[in-house]
C-alpha cells in the first residue's frame, strides 16, 4: 500500500508537467503570432509589454482550463478532453483578438488567429493522445467490489464500468453476507463502491476502508448533502456542524437577483437575432405560436408560466390524454425545425423574459411541471426541498446530469448547489453551461422504456 501511494504521488508530479506542457505549448503558439501582429501596430508593444501580454494568456488558459476541465487528463475520455481544452482555447483567442484589436484601434485580420487555432489543435489533439497513453499507464485502473444492500446496484455499476480505464468492478457483495467476509474483501482489492446501505453498516465499512488505507466510492444520501452544507462551529472544543438548511439568506438572494438581471440582459442583446431567426423558421415550419407556455413550478412551489420556443407539434399531447409527456428519444411529436432548436438549446432561450420578471433565476433547479412535481414529491417526499431557492435556467444537475438522469439523482444535485451556494459557484456554472450546451447526451430525451 505504501508503495502505490508512493507511486501515486509521482503520478501526479508528472500529470502536473503534463498540464504545464499544453499550457506553455498553446501560449508559444499564440506568443508567435502575438509578436507578428505587434510589429504591424502603429503604438506597438515593447518587450516588456509583448512578455505581459503572453503572461495574460497562460493565466487565462490555466484559468479558463480549470473551469471547462480541459487538464483533467484520464478522468475525462480523450474527445472531451479535446473539446474542453479547444472551448478553453478558443474563448481566450477570442479574448485576447478584442485585445489586440483595441491596442491596433481597428479589426485587425482574422487570418494569423485561424492559423493560431488550426495549430493549437494540433497541439491539443495530440496532448490528449498521448497524455492519455501516459496516464493509463502511470494509473491502472482501481479494482473495487462493489457492497449494496435491499437496493440493486446495476445501474450504478453500469454507470462505473463505462469507464473501465478508470474502474475495475471485480465483485459485488450483498450486505446480507455479513461485515466479516465484507471487511475480508475490502482488503484484498483497491477499494469498495458503498451503495443505498443503512446508516451504521455503513459506517463500519468506511471505518474499515479508512483503517485499511483503501478508497471508500459512497452514493450519498439526502442527509450527507445536507450534512456537507454545513458550517463549521469552533465555539467548544466538541466539533458542531450547523445546518440551517433555510436557502439563500437575503444578502444572496439580491446578489444574485442583480446577476441575473445583468446576465439575462446581456443575453437578450446577444441573441436577439438568433431568437428572431428562430421564431420566424418555427412559424413558417407550421403557423403554429412561436412559442410553447406551461405551468411550472418555482421558489417556496410559485407557480409561473414558462416560455420555451415551441419544438414540437401544435396539441402534441392531444392524442396521450392531453397531459404534458416529456419527449423520448426520437420522438415523432418534434417537428424537423424542433430538432434543430432542442439540439442547439434555442428552445430555452425565451426563459430570458421569466428571469427579468422574477420568476426564474440564470442558475438554479430546473423548474418542473406541476404533474412531474406531485408524481415526483409522492415518490420522493424530499423533492419539495428544491423549491427553497428559485427555479433556473441552468444549474449543477443539467451540467453534470443528463436529459434523462433519475428525479432522485437530479435532486442531490440540486441539493448540493442549495446548501454550497455562493457566487463564484453561479459564475462557475454560467461558464460551465458554455460546454454542456452542445453536447449530445444532454438534451437527448428519455429513453421508451
Amino acid at each position: 500500500m505504501e508503495k502505490r501511494k508512493t507511486s501515486e504521488e509521482f503520478n501526479k508530479v508528472i500529470t502536473f508537467f503534463m498540464s504545464l506542457l499544453v499550457l506553455a505549448s498553446l501560449t508559444v503558439a499564440f506568443g508567435f503570432v502575438w509578436i507578428e501582429i505587434n510589429k504591424d501596430i502603429i503604438w506597438a508593444f515593447d518587450t516588456k509589454g509583448n512578455y505581459l501580454i503572453i503572461v495574460l494568456y497562460f493565466v487565462m488558459q490555466y484559468l479558463f482550463s480549470r473551469i471547462y476541465g480541459a487538464l483533467k487528463i484520464g478522468f475525462y475520455k480523450v474527445s472531451n478532453i479535446v473539446y474542453s481544452q479547444m472551448l478553453t482555447t478558443a474563448i481566450v483567442d477570442f479574448l485576447m483578438y478584442i485585445v489586440m484589436s483595441l491596442v491596433a484601434r481597428h479589426l485587425i485580420s482574422i487570418a494569423p488567429m485561424i492559423k493560431l487555432i488550426l495549430v493549437q489543435l494540433f497541439i491539443v489533439v495530440a496532448w490528449a493522445y498521448v497524455g492519455t497513453f501516459v496516464y493509463k499507464r502511470l494509473y491502472p485502473p482501481y479494482r473495487l467490489v462493489v457492497i449494496y444492500g435491499n437496493k440493486s446496484a446495476t445501474n450504478l455499476v453500469r454507470k462505473m464500468s463505462v469507464r473501465d480505464d478508470q474502474f475495475q468492478i471485480c465483485e459485488a457483495i450483498k450486505l446480507e453476507e455479513g461485515m466479516e467476509r465484507i471487511e475480508s474483501r475490502i482488503k484484498f482489492y483497491d477499494g469498495a463502491i458503498i451503495c443505498d446501505i443503512p446508516g451504521s453498516e455503513r459506517n463500519d465499512i468506511l471505518k474499515c476502508c479508512f483503517d485499511n488505507d483503501k478508497r471508500a466510492y459512497v452514493t450519498p444520501k439526502i442527509s450527507d448533502i445536507l450534512i456537507r452544507g454545513g458550517e463549521n462551529i469552533h465555539l467548544f472544543d466538541t466539533p458542531l456542524l450547523l445546518c440551517k438548511s433555510s436557502g439563500l439568506t437575503y444578502e444572496q438572494r439580491v446578489v444574485k437577483r442583480a446577476i441575473d438581471i445583468i446576465v439575462s440582459l446581456v443575453g437578450l442583446i446577444v441573441m436577439a437575432i438568433p431568437m428572431l431567426i428562430t421564431a420566424i423558421a418555427i412559424k413558417l415550419q407550421d403557423g403554429g405560436p412561436v412559442f410553447f407556455k406551461q405551468d411550472r413550478i418555482t421558489r417556496n412551489g410559485k407557480v409561473f408560466k414558462i416560455i420555451k420556443f415551441r419544438s414540437m407539434k401544435v396539441d402534441a399531447d392531444a392524442d396521450r390524454d392531453g397531459k404534458a409527456h416529456s419527449a423520448t428519444v426520437d420522438d415523432d411529436r418534434i417537428t424537423p425545425v424542433g430538432r434543430v432548436i432542442r439540439a442547439c438549446r434555442m428552445d430555452e432561450f425565451p426563459q430570458i423574459f421569466n428571469i427579468l420578471k422574477g420568476e426564474m433565476s440564470v442558475v438554479g433547479p430546473r423548474p418542473e411541471c406541476v404533474e412531474n412535481v406531485e408524481q415526483y414529491t409522492a415518490q420522493i417526499p424530499e423533492f419539495n426541498y428544491r423549491h427553497k431557492v428559485k427555479a433556473g435556467l441552468t444549474g449543477y444537475a443539467q451540467i453534470y446530469g443528463k436529459y434523462n438522469t433519475t428525479a432522485y439523482d437530479k435532486l442531490k444535485l440540486d441539493l448540493y448547489y442549495i446548501e454550497n451556494y455562493s457566487i463564484r459557484t453561479d459564475l462557475r456554472l454560467i461558464l460551465m453551461t458554455v460546454k454542456v450546451l452542445f453536447m449530445r447526451e444532454s438534451t437527448e430525451g428519455f429513453e421508451e422504456t
